[in-house]
């Protein structure tokens, strides 16, 4: 379902388990920061609401979107770690860049929750504009990192 119809932040309660033991990583891209912070305090604070605790969410920072997977495959192999949150922004510009970038952080992200059985979630946002990033990143389409969280707490459940 398109984001348009649908608010990134609302989701059901079914299949959320007790994570107050759980840890979670999450990586969060420094590139387009305004809208990555915006998706990172959405992760954390539903997290927090439903049960993690503070010192249980350890939050990575990466240069770009590019360097999720690496970071996610870092925080993955760690036995700890529950599950990994991938937040980032690839915002369509003039050239190709944007197809080859987000086609490959989106197979290198699935690659390693496969690699590691776990799971790694795609909190990346692919808009056409930084005015539709910031509509899913706490504006009038919720927050994907919100979406993002309650992922990584039903695949916990699964």
């Amino acid at each position: 379902m398109a984001t348009a119809n649908k608010n990134l932040s609302e989701y059901t309660g079914k299949n959320l388990v007790n994570i107050s033991d759980k840890k979670f990583a999450v990586i969060v891209s420094e590139w387009n920061e305004k809208v990555t912070e915006a998706l990172f305090e959405g992760a954390k604070s539903t997290l927090l609401k439903e049960g993690a605790t503070a010192e249980n969410i350890i939050r990575k920072n990466v240069p770009g979107s590019f360097e999720l997977t690496l970071g996610a495959q870092w925080m993955a192999q760690r036995e700890e770690i529950d599950a990994v949150i991938c937040l980032g922004c690839v915002i369509q510009g003039e050239t190709r860049h944007f197809e080859f970038i987000c086609q490959t952080v989106a197979l290198g992200i699935t690659e390693v929750g496969l690699k590691f059985n776990k799971p790694v979630i795609f909190g990346v946002l692919t808009p056409d504009n930084e005015q539709q990033a910031l509509d899913r990143a706490g504006g009038k389409h919720g927050n994907k990192g919100d979406e993002a969280a309650i992922t990584a707490i039903k695949m916990l459940g699964f």
